[in-house]
């Protein structure tokens, strides 16, 4: 018997949990017990009261609730934290991630792939300006890092417990898991889906939240913005050798006046553009720095099934290490 865990973020879902509980109920998959994990960050609505009785009636239902918002990042690595069995469902409350896909996942996984993955087919749904500012997102990141990214591939994917354990492994504070999922390799298989309708409410991503995270993902995984600031620096500084000559051999020759104010303003203003883009490019990678020297917790739980108390990720891992390690001498 296969034990699935559903690992899914909530912010503000007190609308959908209801209707996302109904239609879990509904799947059968042969010799396979599902359990949902749910995790609160940090709702402002009825979500965590809706947990609260899920669990008391159903045995199968699980949840963490947040001490306050803390993303949609820190929600999945809590719920990868927390969730034990052979393989675990990553999936959104919203329903937009189809739910019958779920036995498909689990075949593909019984074939022995270890991340199953949901491709979207159609992004119809999305504006003109989402749709495009995507594209280019991808683009730049196949251009910048030496990871590839999977293209209109999300957070709908099943993991198999050896993906789990290695992203468990990297607790950087400012992630971006798309591109960890890359990152720690394994054995991927991707299926075609449509993604549905909301079923209620309206979603919190706005597009600086989707700008803030493209910039996260070329940052966590490439040097390359570094790069361009140091060769824009030694194309300016050519071109400036070369103007200074030309202005030197005009006026030592020819005896030409050299051009005042507009030209000493433009290059100003050229060369201060330069050094400010540099300097924001350097400040984004010091900020990333001065994040991690913190060690920060990546999040904090109020409550996990009913009981109030902080419990780190780490005494979690070395909790379910310490299990697991006994549960293998035992059977062996």
């Amino acid at each position: 018997m296969d034990n699935i865990t559903l690992i899914i973020p909530c912010y503000n879902e007190q609308e959908n949990i209801p209707e996302f509980y109904k239609q879990i109920k509904g799947v059968e998959i042969p010799d396979c017990q599902i359990s949902c994990l749910f995790i609160d960050d940090g709702s402002q609505d009825s979500t965590r009261e809706i947990l609260q009785e899920l669990s008391s009636r159903d045995s199968r239902i699980s949840y963490i609730s947040f001490s306050r918002n803390f993303g949609k990042e820190a929600a999945m690595l809590a719920g990868l934290d927390y969730a034990e069995g052979d393989a675990v469902v990553i999936m959104d409350a919203d329903l937009q991630h189809p739910i019958d896909k779920l036995p498909l996942m689990v075949e593909y996984w019984r074939q022995g792939y270890d991340d199953v993955c949901g491709r979207r087919v159609d992004r119809a749904d999305e504006s003109w300006a989402k749709r495009n500012f995507t594209n280019l997102f991808y683009y730049c990141y196949q251009k910048v890092s030496r990871y590839p990214l999977q293209r209109n591939v999300g957070d709908f994917r099943l993991l198999d417990k050896r993906c789990v354990a290695a992203i468990r492994l990297m607790r950087e504070t400012q992630r971006y898991t798309k591109g960890i999922y890359t990152w720690i390799g394994y054995k991927k298989k991707e299926f075609p889906y449509e993604v549905l309708p909301r079923f209620a409410g309206k979603s919190t991503w706005s597009f600086m939240a989707l700008l803030k995270l493209a910039v996260e993902g070329i940052i966590s995984f490439s040097t390359v913005p570094l790069k361009i600031a140091s060769i824009l620096g030694l194309a300016v500084s050519g071109l400036a050798l070369l103007y200074m000559m030309y202005i030197f051999i005009t006026v030592l020759i020819y005896g030409d006046p050299v051009a005042g104010y507009p030209t000493i303003m433009v290059t100003l203003l050229l060369l201060g553009g330069i050094q400010l883009l540099s300097l924001g490019i350097i400040g984004e990678y010091l900020g990333k720095i001065f994040g991690e020297s913190k060690d920060r917790p990546l999040y904090l739980v109020d409550e996990y099934n009913g009981e109030k108390f902080i419990y780190s990720p780490a005494s979690v891992c070395r909790e379910r290490a310490g299990r697991l390690a006994a549960k293998e001498h035992s059977n062996g």
